[in-house]
């Protein structure tokens, strides 16, 4: 069975924006994508960087640092597809906003 953790009030994380939660003591990156929200790694694999302060344009978020983009759909990089993110599911119980725990 999956257990899922409250991590954030769906109000508090408008459609096309993202922001950093905890799980585990581990940071994740989530993102509301037009209502539907994705969790994946909140570290770039380029340098670290803190997706979850980048920009999202679409399903593609860019890392505020250097620039990598990810599509948050599948952790997959854009600028070079060989180099995936790990995605987590995520489920949305009214406000509230749970992603599996490892």
């Amino acid at each position: 069975m999956v257990n899922f953790i409250n991590v954030a009030k769906a109000s508090s994380v408008a459609p096309g924006m993202g922001t950093t939660v905890e799980v585990d003591g581990k940071p994740i990156a989530l993102f509301n994508v037009g209502g539907k929200f994705y969790a994946i790694d909140n570290t770039c694999k380029h340098r670290g960087g803190p997706l979850g302060e980048g920009e999202l344009e679409g399903t593609i978020v860019t890392c505020p640092w250097h620039g990598w983009q990810y599509d948050v759909t599948s952790g997959v990089c854009q600028m070079n597809p060989n180099v995936k993110l790990a995605c987590y599911a995520v489920a949305v119980e009214g406000d509230d906003v749970k992603v599996a725990a490892d």
